[in-house]
């Protein structure tokens, strides 16, 4: 059976309604006279996992800070032409002529979903999955004692799969923060989330992995698992013995849909450093070294395959595969066949550590890199960039900047100039799209690949452009009399 990669979240939506069968396996402890074992032959000596650790401290602290999220998407309503057959026909038939088409209304139905989150601060501060709340136009936040909030969207990051939210609220129960990077193989951690709606709900597992990538989108370097966790689990909490988060649970890998024996959550290293930057930015600050390339042990078995003897000095690491022209790698020297083994200081054995590595930094940082070339030790230091190739920190555009109020065109005028969407200039001050050109009245139909029916797609738009590399905003226009024009907006400036 093809196995499948899934998000866990009963907020991917199309999952939220669905009936969910639980069976109940008990155990049976047998009869003392057949459980004993025969004097000439002792058992052999196994300790109970309680006995190794005592994860009840863990469990009934972290399990007050992790909260139930239930997200609404609310239904969109269009409005469309259809033809009614039955009129068209009886108005040629009585000498009519074509009857013009009807405006109707569609809504769709609203969608709902749940999943976690994590009390990371005591005034209020929760961090989730993106795909938990990123398309959420009502967060509801339910903590452990059933107090109820209202939750607002601080910041999302899709790379990471991380969403910062806020309730507001006073003296809130939170969890102490670990350091991932202490993680050993082997060792004991709790999953605490809300599986298939079912609140509060702790199991134990041990660290089956560090630094797993699994192929799907973004970065990746997951702190895999074998405690259980399902749909549901999503943007829940990972801790150690002690209690302190050192993960935001974010997948499960399964044949079935369901916990199979494997979970992945995103370690705190990467988590600090994304809500650092969604609180102060809104947006994250990523910092880009400009390589391409694998890991070492792949790349040697590709060559293999070609017939290939291949001897690098080493048998981990990310084999450089490309430089990218005016990158920070180029800049400071590095070059196709180079082998990274350290970032920072830092072992980077395989692409997914040097991906979590380069994630807790931001442009501008200077870092350390350790490589073999031609099997030599060398050592260079890199000034980080960010996605347009500077060294200055991003932030998300504020939408008062763009000094624009717009709203949806009317029916009237979609059939007047004959477009099906498009949102109008209703009013207009000082500001980016004032100094391009546009004058109240502007229709706008598309900003660079989005077309705008809702005034929520045009601010959609603008902050996918403020996160792109170029940072423009390409424009496609009519005028109130329908002439076509066009504006460039660069969100550098």
């Amino acid at each position: 059976m093809k196995q499948t990669t899934k998000w866990l979240g009963l907020a991917a939506l199309i999952f939220a309604s669905s009936a969910v069968t639980a069976t109940v396996i008990r155990t049976q402890t047998p009869p003392a006279d057949i459980a004993e074992a025969p004097k000439t032959m002792p058992a052999p000596s196994v300790s109970a996992p309680s006995a190794l650790v005592d994860l009840t401290a863990a469990a009934e602290s972290s399990v007050n800070a992790v909260v139930y999220i239930k997200v609404t998407q609310n239904g969109k309503t269009q409005r469309v032409q259809v033809r009614d057959p039955f009129a068209e026909f009886f108005g040629e038939f009585f000498g009519q002529g074509q009857m013009p088409p009807q405006q109707r209304e569609y809504k769709s139905p609203d969608r709902h979903g749940a999943g976690s989150g994590v009390i990371i601060s005591s005034d209020g501060y929760i961090v989730t999955n993106n795909h938990v709340v990123g398309n959420a136009d009502v967060i509801d936040v339910k903590l452990n004692d059933n107090r109820e909030f209202k939750g607002r969207i601080i910041g999302c990051d899709e790379n990471t799969d991380l969403a910062l939210i806020k309730i507001e609220g006073k003296d809130l129960p939170t969890i102490p923060i670990g350091n991932s990077d202490e993680l050993k193989l082997g060792q004991w951690v709790l999953a605490v989330g809300n599986p298939f709606n079912l609140t509060s709900t702790v199991t134990a597992g041990v660290v089956s992995a560090k630094a797993r990538s699994l192929g799907a989108n973004g970065i990746e370097s997951f702190i895999q698992t074998d405690a259980a966790i399902n749909s549901g689990n999503s943007g829940g909490a990972l801790v150690n013995e002690r209690g302190e988060l050192v993960g935001i649970n974010a997948m499960i890998y399964s044949q079935t849909g369901s916990y199979s024996g494997y979970g992945f959550a995103i370690p705190t290293t990467i988590m600090n450093k994304v809500v650092a930057d969604l609180k102060a930015y809104g947006v994250v600050q990523r910092a880009v070294l400009g390589v391409q390339g694998t890991d070492v042990g792949n790349y040697i078995d590709m060559e293999k395959a070609k017939g290939n003897e291949v001897d690098l000095g080493t048998v981990s690491g990310v084999y450089i595969d490309q430089v990218t022209d005016g990158s920070a790698a180029q800049e400071a020297g590095l070059q196709k066949g180079d082998v990274i083994v350290k970032l920072a200081g830092k072992d980077t054995d395989k692409m997914s550590r040097l991906q979590e590595e380069i994630a807790q930094h931001r442009p501008g940082d200077k870092v350390s890199v350790t490589y073999l070339r031609n099997k030599k030790t060398q050592k260079t230091d890199v000034t980080l960039r960010n996605a347009q190739g500077g060294t200055k920190v991003m932030e998300e555009v504020d939408m008062d900047d763009m000094g624009v109020q717009l709203k949806p065109l009317a029916d009237k005028d979609k059939q007047l100039l004959r477009i099906p969407y498009g949102l109008v200039v209703n009013n207009i001050r000082r500001g980016k799209l004032q100094e391009a050109g546009v004058d109240k009245g502007t229709i706008f139909i598309q900003v660079n690949d989005a077309k705008l029916n809702t005034v929520e797609d045009w601010e959609e738009a603008v902050k996918r452009a403020s996160q792109s590399t170029d940072r423009t905003l390409w424009i496609k226009a009519l005028t109130p009399s329908g002439r076509k024009v066009s504006f460039v907006i660069d969100l550098n400036e």
